[in-house]
C-alpha cells in the first residue's frame, strides 16, 4: 500500500484560504447591497416611475420640473353670454392641454434630463402652437358678438418650473401672513423650501414630506374684526351629510358647463344630487338634495382628500384620477359643517337664486396667491391656519381643512366670465367696498380622521395625505379650494337673514330658545384681510358668526354619469356626532368621535388700507418643521432609520472584506 504523499495544509495556508473567503464574501455582500439601493431608485440617478393601467408614467425624480402656463381664464373678465359656450370649451381645452403637456414631460425626464433642448422642442413649444391656436378661436369667439379682447395672445407661451419652486408668498413654513388679496394682487415669487424628494406616492405626482409641518410648531395668527354697532351677528347652520355614499366626478359645472372631466379631479358632493356637467338651472332646481332641510338644495362641492396607501379606488382607471394622477384611498370626513354666517358692519342680504362662488384656486401652484384661499390647522388648535402647507396633527387631534366664501355681492350678477369678480372679500374692518353688498358668508369646515404622516421616511409606515390636483399641480395645500351654488328656497333664504341679521342662531340643531335680537358676541371670527379694489370687487374676507350645524349623511341619488364628450383640438355645532367613514372601495379605519369645537379661524394677517398687518412668526424646530424645510432626508431615501435598515447587509460586508484584507497581510508578513 503506498504511501499518501498530499501534503496537510499548514496552519499559514489556512489563514490565508480563510483571508480569501473573508475578502470574496464582503465584497459580494457589499456589491450585491449597493446594487439594490440603487435599482431601488434610492441612489439612482433614474426617476421612480409609477404608471396607470396602460404603463402610462407619472414618476417625477427630486427637482423635477411641471408645466407652468398663463391662466387664460382668469384674465376674462367680460365675456358676453352667446360666446359662453364657445369660451367655456376652448378654456376646458386649454387645461386638457397642460395636462398632455406634463404627462409627455413626466414620460420623457431622463431626455429632459440628457438634453437642456428637448424640454423645449417636444414639450413647452408644441403646447404654445395648441394654446395659440385656442386662444386664437377664443378671441374669435368673443369678437363676434362683442369687444374684441386685448393681449391674450401673450399668454400662449408657456415653461418649466421646478417642483419646490411656487409662485407667491409663501414664507416657507406653512404660513401665508400677507393676506387673501380677494382676486387681483399679483403674487411674489419666492422658493419653497431648498428641494422635495419624492415621498410614498402613489401616482407619483405628490405629496411630498416638504408639503407638511408640525401644527405645534406654528405659532397662532389669526386675528380678529371687532364688530360694529350694525353688525349681524347670526348665524345660520345646514346639515347636508359627509358624501358618506360616495358621491363624486371630476366635472366643474361652475368652471367648466357640458364638459366631462373639467375639473380633472375628483369632488366630493353634498346637498344638490344632479351637480355634474350638464346639468342646467331647472337640473339644480328640480334635483334630490342631502340636507335635512329639502328648501336647502344648493350644492356644497371640493376636491376629495386622498390617502397615498396603494389603495385602488373606482376611478383609478378614470380621467380625472389614476389616469391623471389622483390615486389612493378616498377619505370621508369625519364631520362636515356648513354655517352661513353676518357682517361685522352690516346687515346681510339675501343670496340671488343660483348664485355661483368659487373660493381658492385650484392652479395656485403656479398662478400664486392671488386668489389662493386655502386653511388648513387640526382639532384644538385653530388658532393657527396655514395655507401652503398640510398639517401634522398630534395624537387625539384631527385635520381641518375650512374654507371662508366672498362674502360681498356685486348686486347684479349671479356668475361672472372669471368667476370671481361678481363677489368678494370684504376689507379688513368687515365693509364691502365699491358698492357691493353684504350677503350670508358661507363657512365651510371639514374633518377628517387621519392619522399623522410618517415624514422621516416620506410616508412608508403612514401614508401621507392630499387632496386631488390638476396633475402639473402635484397636490399642493395651497390649491385647495371650495365651489358653491345657492339653490336654496327663496324663503327659506330670507329666514337665513332674518335670522343672522337678528342676531340669532338657527338651522340645523340649533336651540329653539336661543338668540335674542341684540345678538352675543361671537365665539371667533377671522381676520379680513385686504381692502378690496373697486373694480375688481376684492378684499379681505371676515366672519362674524360662531359656526355650527354637524353634518350628517343621508342617501343619495347615487354618482351621476359622466356622459359626453372630451375637449378636442377640433374646435361650531352642539351637535357634533360623529360617522364611520366610507372609502368608495377600501374602508378606513373606524372614527372616533368628534369633540372639538368649530374654530372659524383664517390663516391670513390684518391689513388696513391695502397695507400688511404684522403678524407672529411661526416658531421653528421639531421633526416635521425640519421635513417641510427641506433639510432633512426625505422620501424614496428615507429617513436614517430607514437607510440603516436597507444598508446594514452592505456594512457586514464592509466588515469582512476589512478582517480578510487585514488577516492575508499578517499571514504573509515575513517571520522575524
Amino acid at each position: 500500500m503506498g504511501r499518501n504523499t498530499r501534503r496537510r495544509p499548514t496552519g499559514p495556508r489556512r489563514a490565508t484560504f480563510a483571508a480569501v473567503a473573508l475578502i470574496l464574501g464582503g465584497g459580494g455582500l457589499l456589491a450585491a447591497n449597493v446594487y439594490a439601493s440603487a435599482t431601488e431608485g434610492g441612489l439612482g440617478s433614474e426617476p421612480v416611475r409609477q404608471t396607470d393601467s396602460d404603463g402610462n408614467a407619472w414618476g417625477r425624480t427630486p427637482g423635477a420640473a411641471t408645466i407652468d402656463c398663463p391662466d387664460v381664464g382668469d384674465r376674462l373678465t367680460a365675456v358676453p353670454d352667446r360666446a359662453r359656450p364657445d369660451v367655456d370649451k376652448e378654456l376646458a381645452l386649454l387645461d386638457q392641454q397642460i395636462v398632455e403637456a406634463y404627462q409627455r414631460l413626466q414620460e420623457s425626464a431622463q431626455a429632459v434630463q440628457q438634453d437642456s433642448g428637448f424640454a423645449d422642442s417636444a414639450i413647452t413649444n408644441p403646447l404654445k402652437e395648441k394654446r395659440a391656436a385656442t386662444i386664437e378661436r377664443i378671441v374669435t369667439a368673443i369678437d363676434q358678438v362683442g369687444d374684441r379682447p386685448q393681449g391674450l395672445e401673450a399668454l400662449a407661451a408657456c415653461g418649466l418650473r421646478a417642483s419646490d419652486d411656487q409662485t407667491g408668498d409663501q414664507d416657507g413654513n406653512g404660513q401665508d401672513q400677507d393676506g387673501q388679496d380677494g382676486q387681483n394682487q399679483a403674487g411674489q415669487e419666492q422658493q419653497q423650501g431648498d428641494g422635495q424628494d419624492q415621498g410614498n406616492q402613489q401616482a407619483g405626482n405628490g405629496p411630498v414630506a416638504a408639503d407638511f409641518v408640525d401644527i405645534t410648531t406654528v405659532q397662532p395668527n389669526v386675528q380678529n374684526p371687532r364688530n360694529g354697532t350694525d353688525a349681524s351677528r347670526g348665524t345660520f347652520a345646514t346639515s347636508c351629510g359627509v358624501n358618506a355614499e360616495g358621491l363624486f366626478n371630476s366635472d366643474n359645472v361652475i368652471v367648466a358647463p357640458g364638459v366631462t372631466n373639467g375639473a380633472h379631479h375628483f369632488h366630493d358632493y353634498v346637498g344638490n344630487q344632479d351637480n355634474q356637467a350638464f346639468a342646467t338651472d331647472d337640473d339644480l332646481a328640480n334635483a334630490d338634495t342631502s340636507c335635512e332641510n329639502e328648501g336647502d338644495k344648493s350644492s356644497y362641492y371640493w376636491p376629495v382628500l386622498r390617502l397615498q396607501n396603494g389603495t385602488r379606488e373606482k376611478d383609478a382607471d378614470a380621467p380625472g384620477g389614476g389616469t391623471e394622477g389622483n390615486a389612493g384611498e378616498i377619505v370621508t370626513p369625519q364631520q362636515v359643517t356648513l354655517t352661513f354666517t353676518g357682517n361685522p358692519r352690516s346687515k346681510v342680504v339675501a343670496m340671488p337664486r343660483l348664485l355661483r362662488i368659487i373660493t381658492g384656486d385650484a392652479k395656485a401652484f403656479v398662478n400664486g396667491n392671488a386668489n389662493a384661499n386655502a386653511s388648513w390647522s387640526c382639532t384644538g388648535y385653530e388658532d393657527r391656519q396655514l395655507k401652503d402647507k398640510y398639517p401634522v396633527c398630534p395624537k387625539g387631534s384631527d385635520v381641518v381643512r375650512s374654507f371662508k366664501f366672498q362674502s360681498c355681492w356685486d348686486g347684479q350678477n349671479i356668475d361672472s366670465a372669471n368667476h370671481r369678480t361678481h363677489v368678494a372679500f370684504a376689507d379688513a374692518e368687515g365693509n364691502c367696498a365699491g358698492g357691493f353688498r353684504a350677503i350670508p358668508q358661507l363657512v365651510q369646515r371639514i374633518v377628517y380622521d387621519v392619522d399623522a404622516p410618517s415624514l422621516e421616511d416620506g410616508g412608508r409606515t403612514t401614508p401621507l395625505f392630499a387632496v386631488d390636483s390638476f396633475p402639473e399641480q402635484l397636490h399642493k395645500p395651497v390649491t385647495d379650494h371650495g365651489d358653491f351654488i345657492n339653490v336654496f328656497d327663496e324663503d327659506l333664504m330670507q329666514d337665513m337673514v332674518d335670522c343672522i341679521n337678528d342676531g340669532r342662531k338657527c338651522g340645523a340643531d340649533a336651540d329653539p330658545g336661543s338668540g335674542s335680537g341684540s345678538g352675543d358676541e361671537p365665539q371667533e371670527t377671522s381676520t379680513p384681510t385686504p381692502a378690496p379694489d373697486a373694480s375688481a370687487g376684492a378684499g379681505g374676507e371676515s366672519d362674524s358668526g360662531d359656526a355650527g350645524g354637524q353634518q350628517t349623511s343621508k342617501p343619495s341619488s347615487g354618482a351621476p354619469g359622466t356622459h359626453g364628450t372630451e375637449p378636442s383640438d377640433d374646435g361650531p355645532s352642539k351637535a357634533a356626532h360623529s360617522v364611520r367613514p366610507k372609502a368608495d372601495t377600501t374602508p378606513s379605519a373606524e372614527i372616533a368621535a368628534a369633540t372639538a369645537s368649530p374654530d372659524h379661524s383664517d390663516d391670513h394677517g390684518a391689513r388696513e388700507g391695502g397695507k400688511e398687518g404684522t403678524t407672529p412668526a411661526p416658531a421653528t424646530g421639531g421633526k416635521a418643521s425640519a421635513a417641510a424645510a427641506g433639510t432633512e432626508p426625505q422620501a424614496v431615501n428615507g429617513g436614517l432609520a430607514d437607510t440603516g435598515a436597507r444598508m446594514w447587509p452592505a456594512a457586514v460586508g464592509g466588515i469582512l472584506l476589512i478582517a480578510g484584507c487585514v488577516l492575508l497581510r499578517r499571514v504573509r508578513r515575513p517571520s522575524a
